[in-house]
């Protein structure tokens, strides 16, 4: 800028100042007055832009990771299955949404397997027969994913997950997947999220998946809403004393196996097939008329494995003649989507602060006497009776 154009910019600020003496100065000082605020405001918003990014880029990485995941799955990659699994396992947040969205990538690939459910008394030789039930279907031409759930303290709140030790034979076999997971406090010892799995276990090309309960026990019904085929495990010579717990689950077995039956002890397992197959006739006929069949095995020495085998397909077969196989899957979707209602309705009451800080003093209520659990539960959810 030249001499002449500095002299006419301060002449017309002479002029204007002679018009509005004070302009100058009150523009000048507003300027000053208004700056750190605006700064600050253009700080906020630049906070805002970063975090709105942050978002955005989380995002997409969950995205990203999720359809990764989904594609190593479908691929077969049981190390991709495992991670997917501890996500869905898992209670942080940002893993349930990275879970769901590999669960709804391969949704569609999953529904193809036979899902069987093997549950006994403590002690029956769950573990030994799953491997040796597991290797006899590879030997077959079937892919096996086991998912073993293993019982869970209620003091420390640890499992010892040793399930992969005592299978060590399929574990380390190409076409078997073994996962143990710890029961938590899930009914009956079966993980909440047992469901979720089967469907990765499925998409990963497994054909049969089996999963192990944690016992015996009125409790453990809740492995017969999610499988096809339900395998109870018996003793021979077990006593009556196991009588209170043996009917409820014998009612809904689709066969017992009575395992063990080797050595000394052949014959005792015999005479406990025949009173078996006495005792099923007497339970309330299935509606898909189907009988639940006895017969005698040994893990140890992988005796009668092929009969139980021949049971599970005939069953099967059965099962898809008569259309019932497709509506039990169907039956149990239902079954899957209240259980899921129920748990998240759960989640988020216990979740919500407002929700924390009216139970605790609902609890101090119901710790003086002042009011019944009965009458503090419906206080919390605000249920009015008419």
């Amino acid at each position: 800028m030249n001499f002449f154009s500095d002299q006419a910019l301060s002449i017309n600020r002479l002029q204007k100042e002679a018009f509005f003496p004070f302009g100058h100065k009150l523009h000048c000082l507003y300027l000053k007055q208004t700056e750190p605020l605006m700064s600050a405001t253009s700080d906020a918003q630049s906070q805002s832009n970063k975090k709105a990014l942050e978002r955005i880029r989380k995002k997409r990485k969950k995205k990203l990771e999720a359809a990764e995941l989904v594609d190593r799955i479908k691929a077969g990659d049981a190390t991709a299955l495992s991670e997917a699994i501890t996500l869905i396992e898992s209670t942080h947040i940002t893993h349930q949404h990275i879970a769901q969205d590999v669960i709804s990538g391969c949704i569609q690939n999953a529904g193809k397997s036979v899902r069987l459910g093997i549950t006994g008394v403590p002690g029956v030789g769950k573990s030994t027969f799953i491997e040796s039930f597991g290797l006899h279907l590879i030997d077959k031409g079937h892919r096996v994913a086991v998912l073993a759930i293993d019982p869970t303290s209620q003091r420390s709140k640890g499992s010892i997950l040793g399930d992969k030790t005592r299978m060590h034979g399929l574990t380390q076999h190409k076409d078997a997947f073994v996962r143990p997971s710890p029961a938590a406090d899930a009914l009956g010892g079966v993980a909440r999220k047992t469901r979720e799995s089967i469907v990765l276990c499925e998409a990963a090309g497994f054909d049969t998946i089996i999963i192990e309960t944690v016992g015996v026990g009125q409790s453990e019904t809740v492995v017969h809403s999610m499988v096809d085929f339900f395998l109870l495990l018996m003793l021979a010579g077990a006593g009556d004393e196991l009588q209170g717990i043996k009917r409820g689950i014998m009612e809904m077995a689709d066969a017992i196996a009575i395992n063990k039956a080797d050595g000394d002890n052949v014959k005792a397992a015999q005479k406990a097939s025949r009173e078996y197959k006495n005792a099923v006739h007497l339970f309330p006929p299935n509606s898909s008329g189907w009988v639940p069949k006895v017969l005698t095995c040994s893990a140890l020495k992988k005796d009668g494995l092929p009969e139980i085998l021949d049971t599970i397909e005939n069953y099967t077969e059965e099962m898809k003649s008569q259309g019932l196989f497709v509506k039990k899957r169907q039956k149990q979707d239902i079954n899957w989507m209240h259980d899921t209602i129920v748990s998240e309705l759960k989640r988020n009451f216990y979740n919500n602060p407002d929700s924390k800080s009216k139970m605790l003093q609902l609890e101090a209520r119901v710790k003086s006497g002042e009011i019944t659990p009965f009458m503090a539960a419906h206080e919390a959810l605000d249920i009015k009776d008419d």
